[in-house]
C-alpha cells in the first residue's frame, strides 16, 4: 500500500495549540458575548453533541476504513479531525480502487482478520456477507439507545431504496453513505431545435435518437454503457430487462433467458447498433460522459452523478445546454432505475469495543450534518450530489449547490429515487459476483455481434445453473 493510500489525522502544531489557548484566554477575559462570536466556528462539533449519546464511549480505539479514491470520500476524509475530536477514536483511511475493494473486503471478511472495521460496500455483496455471517445486523445498533439517538440520526430519512438495497430479509446490514440514481440526460438545445421532448417510453427514446443521429457530422443519437462488467453493462441491462417485464426468478429458479430477457437484450443491441458511436460497446460511463460533453452524443442514460463531468466548464462544450428526465417506461409500463449506493457495514470479527467505535463512525458519516458538510457546505469545488437523505435532497441549500447541473436535475433524480427504484433490479443472491460476471460477458457478446441475444443468454443460463448448484 502506497503512502498516498494512508490518510492520517491532521495534527495541529505546538505553536498553533498555544496560539489557540492564548486566544481562548483573551476571549474569556473579554466576556461571553465576544467569546461566543470569536469561536462560533470553533463550536463545529455542537450539531453532533446535540445527540443524546456519549460520543466518547469508545475513545482510544483505532479503526481502519476502506473507501474508493473518489471525491465524495475525499470530502469525508477532510473531516476526519472533527470525528476524532468528537469521539477520541483514531481512524485510518485506506483508499482502494473500485475494481479491488470488493475482493479485498471479501478476503478480509472471510479470513476474519478484521483489517477493515468497515468499508465502502457494494450493495450486491450484502447477500454474500450475510450468508456467511461476516457482517453484523445493524438493527441492534439502531435500537441501542446508548449507541444511537434515533431522533437525531433519523434512519428513516435515508433514501428508502438505498436502505432496502443494504438490507437482507428486512434487516439492515449497511448504512448508505453515498449513492446514485440512473436518469436520462439529453441536449436540450438539440431537442428543442427538432421539437423533441424527453422520452417517456423506450420507444420514444429510440425515435428521438433516430431524429438526431447524424454520424457523418459526428453526432450520435444515444449512448449506453457497453463495457463488460457486473457494474458496467450489467448496470444498464437489468433496468432494460425489468422494464420489459423480466423477472429474475421463475418458480424459484434464477432465469436469465426468458422471452422478456431476449427481447430486452435485442432492444439493447439493436438500439446501440443503430444510434450509438461504434466504440460504445467498450465504453464505461466516463467515456460516455466525455463524448456527451464534447458534443458528439445527443442523449444517454446513466448515473445522475455524471453531471459533474458534463458540467465542468474547463472540459465541457455543452454547459448550459443540458436537461434531465426519468428513465423511460419499458413495454411493461415500468420505469426501473438502479439502487446503487456505497454503504458501510460492521465487520463481525471486530471486538465489541471496536464495533462500538465503528458504529459511531458510521452514524457520524451518514448523519445529516456530515452529509451537508461534504456537499453544499464543503469548501472545495466538488459538492457531493449523492447525499443520502430525502430531507437534504429537498433543501434549498442543496438546490442552490446543484443549480449549475442543468434543467430538472433534482426533480428527475428525486422522482426516480422515490418512484422508479426496484430493490430486485438485479438478482440479490450470494452468488452474485459470479453471476454478474457471467451475465456481463453474455451481454457484451451480443453487443459486439459475436452471438445472437438468445444464444448468448442460453449459454449464460447454463453457466448460472451450475453456479447456483455450488
Amino acid at each position: 500500500m502506497s503512502k498516498q493510500d494512508r490518510i492520517g489525522p491532521v495534527r495541529p502544531s505546538r505553536r498553533r495549540v498555544m496560539q489557540q489557548g492564548a486566544a481562548l484566554s483573551a476571549a474569556g477575559m473579554l466576556g461571553a458575548p465576544f467569546a461566543s462570536s470569536a469561536f462560533a466556528q470553533g463550536d463545529e462539533l455542537a450539531p453532533y453533541r446535540s445527540a443524546k449519546i456519549d460520543w466518547k464511549q469508545a475513545a482510544g480505539q483505532e479503526i481502519t476504513v476502506a473507501v474508493i479514491p473518489a471525491s465524495y470520500f475525499e470530502n469525508l476524509i477532510s473531516l476526519q479531525p472533527q470525528f476524532e475530536a468528537l469521539t477520541g477514536v483514531k481512524v485510518r483511511f485506506e483508499k482502494v480502487p473500485p475494481g479491488q475493494i470488493r475482493q479485498k473486503a471479501v478476503l478480509d471478511l472471510s479470513s476474519k482478520t478484521a483489517t477493515y472495521a468497515t468499508h465502502a460496500a457494494d450493495p450486491m455483496y450484502f447477500p454474500l456477507y450475510v450468508a456467511n455471517k461476516w457482517v453484523d445486523p445493524l438493527d441492534r445498533y439502531l435500537g441501542d439507545a446508548k449507541l444511537t439517538d434515533r431522533a437525531w440520526f433519523n434512519y428513516d430519512d435515508i433514501i428508502k431504496a438505498w436502505r432496502e438495497a443494504d438490507s437482507v430479509d428486512g434487516k439492515p446490514y449497511g448504512i448508505p453513505y453515498d449513492g446514485e440514481v440512473t436518469v436520462q440526460v439529453y441536449r436540450k438545445d438539440l431537442y428543442d431545435a427538432k421539437g423533441l421532448k424527453a422520452a417517456d417510453t423506450l420507444e420514444q427514446l429510440v425515435a428521438n435518437a433516430k431524429a438526431l443521429n447524424d454520424p457523418g457530422n459526428r453526432m450520435y443519437g444515444l449512448a449506453l454503457r457497453g463495457f463488460a462488467g457486473a457494474g458496467q453493462n450489467m448496470y444498464i441491462y437489468p433496468s432494460i430487462f425489468r422494464s420489459f417485464g423480466g423477472q429474475w426468478f421463475k418458480d424459484k429458479v434464477l432465469t436469465v433467458n426468458s422471452p422478456e430477457a431476449v427481447a430486452a437484450l435485442t432492444w439493447y443491441v439493436d438500439t446501440l447498433s443503430a444510434y450509438a458511436p461504434p466504440a460504445v460497446r467498450n465504453w464505461n460511463w466516463p467515456d460516455i460522459a466525455d463524448a456527451f460533453s464534447q458534443g458528439t452524443v445527443a442523449a444517454y442514460i446513466d448515473a445522475h452523478s455524471s453531471a459533474a463531468v458534463i458540467t465542468n466548464p474547463e472540459k465541457s462544450k455543452v454547459v448550459g445546454k443540458i436537461a434531465y428526465a426519468r428513465w423511460p417506461k419499458g413495454p411493461s409500463g415500468k420505469r426501473v432505475t438502479s439502487i446503487w449506493n456505497w454503504g458501510f457495514p460492521i465487520n463481525a470479527a471486530l471486538s465489541d469495543k471496536a464495533k462500538a467505535a465503528t458504529w459511531l463512525f458510521i452514524t457520524w458519516a451518514a448523519s445529516a450534518e456530515t452529509q451537508a458538510r461534504t456537499s453544499w457546505k464543503f469548501a472545495g469545488p466538488a459538492k457531493r450530489s449523492g447525499i443520502n437523505r430525502v430531507s437534504l435532497w429537498k433543501s434549498p441549500e442543496f438546490a442552490a449547490a446543484m443549480k449549475g447541473a442543468g434543467d430538472n436535475f433534482i426533480p428527475a433524480a428525486l422522482e426516480s429515487l422515490e418512484h422508479d427504484t426496484d430493490v430486485d433490479w438485479r438478482p440479490r443472491v450470494p452468488q452474485w459476483p459470479a453471476i454478474g460476471d457471467t451475465m456481463a460477458t453474455a451481454v457484451q457478446a451480443a453487443l459486439v455481434g459475436q452471438k445472437k441475444p438468445k444464444e448468448a443468454l442460453d449459454e449464460a443460463q447454463a453457466r448460472i445453473a451450475q453456479i447456483m448448484k455450488g
